[in-house]
C-alpha cells in the first residue's frame, strides 16, 4: 500500500523510526484470521496458547477456530451476523474470535465484568445473534435475557475444561479470590461450549476487507449512549502489522509474549492477540494480571514481549520479591490505555533490562496510532510518533478545521488504515468525529518539530481505571436512581496504584441522609465495579454554569486542591 492520498511523503518524525521499522508498509487485502492461517501454515508445531500448564499449537488453533465457524454455520449464523464474546483470556477466546471471523461474523466485544445495564445496553444495541460467556458470568445474563430477544444461542464455557489441575493454587487464584465456585452447572437456557468444538468443516467466505466489519468495539459517549466503533477486517490487520513492524525485535517464531492486558479490551485484542499472532509467538494467557502470578509466569515461560498498563509496570517495580533474574527475559514492553510516568519506564527498564516504551491509541483506531521509537530517541511526556502509514494533525479547538503551526496547541486528528469505518447505527457521531478522513481524538495536544506528540489534557471528561475507560454520565445516570439524591456528579482522580479512581460528588435531597456506602453499594450492584465511586462527596448544591451544566473540572479542581492541603 502506498502513502495516502494527500500525505506529507516525508514528515518529520520518518526520520526518528529506528532502524528495523520501515517507512512505509503494504497492508494486503485479506482476512484478518488470514494472520492465524499464515502463523498455521508456516509454524504449525509451534506453541501458539499457553494456559495454565496446557498448550495448544498453531495447527491446533486454527483447526479449533475452523470447527467453530462450521458449527456456528450449523446453527443458523450467516455472514454479517453479531456474535458476542463475553470471556476474560482464555482458550475459547482465540478459538471463538478467529472461528467468527472465518465465518464472516461480527465479533461484539463484552466485558466480563459488565453486568445490568452495561450488558444489556451492549447486546442490545449490537443486536447479537449469539453468545459466548463462562458458566459463572451466566447468572449476570440470565438476569437481563428477557430484555434480548435477538439473542437466540448462548453458549457457556468451563474454564476448568482448558487444563487439567483446576484447583491447583497457581490456577484458582484469579476466581478464588471472587469467592466463587470452580465451575457452576451447566444451564439449561443454554448450550456448552464443547458443541462448538465438535469437528465441522469451515464454510468457504467471500470477505472484503475493507467494508467487512470484524469487531464491535464498544466505546461510551457523552451522550451516555454506548457508541460501537465499527472497525473493519483491513483496520485491524493493519494495527497488527503497523504494531509488528515496530515492536518485532525477536527473528519471526520465536517471540513468547505474556498476555495479562484483557482481549475484550480493544488494546489487548489487537497487541496481545492480533499481533503476537502475526509473527508466530507463543502466547502465556493469564486470567487477570495478578502481579505475584505474573512474575510466576515469568519466571516459568520466560516472555519476551509484556504489554501492560502503567499501574501494572508499578507494580512489579514495588514489589518486595521480584525475581530480577527471572524476568530479564522481557525485551519489550508497550504501555498503553493511560499516561506512563517517566520513573515508572525508568525503574521497569533497570530490573528488566528491556524497553518499556508509551504508546497512545484509541478505541476507534484499532487502537495504536502512536508510539515512543524501541532503542531511539525518547522524549519525556510523549506519547511518541505516529505508526508507519499514520498522519496527525493539530487543529484549532473552535472550528477544528484550520491546521495549527509547530508547537501550539489543539486538538489532535489522525488518519490511517487503522482508523475505523464509523460508529454502527449513529451517522451524526461517526460525522462528527470523522471528517475526510481523519479521526478527531478529542484529546488536547502539541506537536514539535520533530513530529513527538504531547498530550496536554483530555477534551472528553473520560476517567481511567486501571486502562479500562469509565464515562462520568453512564456513573451519574445510576447515582439519579437512587431515590435520595438530588444532583450528582463524577470526576477522576489520580491514584497511585490504578491512575485515576472515580469520586462522586452528590447532593441529597431535602431532609435525605444517604450514606457513602450506601450509594457505592447501589452503583456496584447495577453496572461493572470498576465504574463504582471510591468516595463520595456530599455538598448542599453543585457548582453550574451559566446554562446549568455541571462544572465537573470545577469540582475536580476542588477536590485537588482539598488533597494538597491535607
Amino acid at each position: 500500500m502506498s502513502s495516502p492520498p494527500g500525505r506529507d511523503p516525508a514528515p518529520p518524525w520518518i526520520a526518528h523510526y529506528p532502524a528495523h521499522v520501515p517507512r512505509d508498509l503494504r497492508i494486503p487485502e485479506a482476512p484478518l484470521y488470514s494472520l492465524l492461517e499464515q502463523a498455521a501454515q508456516r509454524w504449525p508445531e509451534r506453541t501458539a496458547l499457553i494456559f495454565y500448564g496446557r498448550r495448544w499449537s498453531y495447527r491446533d488453533l486454527w483447526e479449533l477456530s475452523g470447527h467453530v465457524a462450521g458449527n456456528l454455520t450449523e446453527a443458523g449464523f450467516a455472514p454479517g451476523d453479531k456474535f458476542a464474546i463475553q470471556l476474560p483470556n482464555c482458550p475459547a477466546y482465540p478459538a471463538a474470535y478467529y472461528g467468527a471471523l472465518r465465518l464472516g461474523l461480527s465479533v461484539v466485544q463484552v466485558s466480563p465484568l459488565y453486568l445490568g445495564q452495561d450488558l444489556s445496553r451492549v447486546l442490545q444495541d449490537s443486536g447479537a445473534k449469539g453468545l459466548l460467556t463462562l458458566d459463572i458470568l451466566y447468572p449476570n445474563l440470565a438476569a437481563i435475557r428477557a430484555q434480548l430477544p435477538a439473542l437466540a444461542h448462548v453458549y457457556v464455557a468451563h474454564l476448568a475444561e482448558f487444563y487439567p489441575a483446576w484447583k491447583r493454587p497457581l490456577v484458582g487464584l484469579a476466581l478464588r479470590r471472587r469467592k466463587l465456585p470452580t465451575r457452576m452447572p451447566q444451564p439449561r437456557e443454554a448450550l456448552p461450549w464443547r458443541v462448538l468444538l465438535r469437528p465441522a468443516g469451515a464454510p468457504a467466505v467471500r470477505i472484503d476487507p475493507r467494508s467487512s466489519v470484524a469487531v464491535y468495539q464498544y466505546t461510551g459517549g457523552t451522550t451516555g449512549r454506548p457508541k460501537a466503533a465499527m472497525l473493519t477486517h483491513y483496520n485491524l490487520l493493519a494495527n497488527a502489522l503497523q504494531c509488528q513492524a515496530w515492536f518485532s525485535l525477536a527473528p519471526p517464531g520465536t517471540a513468547v509474549t505474556l498476555a495479562s492486558v484483557p482481549f475484550f479490551h480493544v488494546y489487548g485484542m489487537t497487541v496481545a492477540l492480533n499481533f503476537p499472532v502475526s509473527e508466530g509467538s507463543t502466547i502465556v494467557l493469564q486470567l487477570r494480571p495478578d502481579v505475584d502470578e505474573i512474575l510466576r509466569l515469568i519466571r516459568r515461560y520466560h516472555p519476551t514481549e509484556f504489554p501492560g498498563l502503567p499501574a501494572l509496570y508499578q507494580a512489579i517495580n514495588v514489589h518486595p520479591k521480584v525475581p530480577t533474574k527471572a524476568i530479564r527475559s522481557i525485551q519489550v514492553c508497550v504501555s498503553g490505555s493511560a499516561p506512563l510516568p517517566l520513573e515508572v519506564a525508568r525503574q521497569f527498564e533497570a530490573l528488566t533490562g528491556g524497553y518499556l516504551i508509551e504508546g497512545y491509541g484509541l478505541t476507534e483506531a484499532s487502537p495504536v496510532t502512536h508510539v515512543n521509537p524501541i532503542q531511539g530517541q525518547r522524549k519525556a511526556g510523549s506519547i511518541g510518533i505516529p505508526l508507519p502509514l499514520t498522519d496527525q494533525r493539530i487543529v484549532d479547538l473552535e472550528t477544528g478545521e484550520r491546521t495549527l503551526p509547530t508547537g501550539e496547541v489543539g486538538e489532535l486528528l489522525v488518519r490511517g488504515p487503522q482508523v475505523m469505518s464509523g460508529y454502527a447505527g449513529q451517522p451524526e457521531e461517526t460525522a462528527r468525529f470523522l471528517r475526510d478522513g481523519w479521526l478527531y481524538t478529542g484529546d488536547i495536544a502539541s506537536v514539535d518539530a520533530e513530529g513527538y506528540a504531547f498530550i496536554v489534557d483530555r477534551k472528553k471528561d473520560m476517567v481511567i481505571v486501571g486502562g479500562l475507560k469509565v464515562y462520568p454520565r453512564e456513573v451519574e445516570e445510576v447515582l439519579y436512581q437512587h431515590s435520595q439524591v438530588a444532583e450528582a456528579a463524577v470526576v477522576g482522580l489520580p491514584d497511585p496504584e490504578l491512575g485515576e479512581v472515580v469520586v462522586a460528588i452528590v447532593a441529597p435531597k431535602a431532609g435525605a441522609a444517604p450514606t457513602e456506602a450506601e450509594l457505592i453499594a447501589f452503583v456496584r450492584d447495577r453496572i461493572a465495579h470498576y465504574k463504582a465511586p471510591r468516595r463520595v462527596e456530599f455538598r448542599p448544591s453543585l457548582p453550574r454554569s451559566a446554562v446549568q451544566k455541571v462544572l465537573r473540572r470545577t469540582l475536580r479542581e476542588e477536590l485537588l486542591a482539598a488533597r494538597a492541603a491535607r
